[in-house]
């Protein structure tokens, strides 16, 4: 079981019609990582240990960064429970 989640919310400071292009290449880090996510309209909540959620965030600011983008904010929120916490025990019962 996961220990951690984390979400994700990744602020390039690029012109506007670059910004979903560069949150999509994020996106595509975060599904090529194997690990269970969830994508919400401002935020991405990603599960796994959290020494690997970390260095996934460090990942993706460096495809930003590597794309062209002077600057980026990351803000994370983090879930940590050493003996496991899942986004569906939190989320399960609002799904339809």
């Amino acid at each position: 079981m996961a220990e951690a989640h984390l979400s994700l919310k990744i602020l390039p400071v690029v012109e506007e019609k670059r910004l979903y292009e560069m949150v999509d290449k994020v996106i595509e880090l975060i599904i090529n990582s194997g690990l269970k996510y969830v994508v919400g309209p401002s935020e991405t909540t990603i599960e796994g240990d959290l020494d690997t959620l970390l260095e996934l965030v460090k990942k993706a600011n460096q495809v930003c960064i590597e794309n062209g983008v002077p600057r980026v904010v990351s803000v994370i929120t983090i879930d940590y429970k050493p003996d496991g916490v899942t986004i569906d025990e939190k989320i399960s019962k609002y799904r339809s």
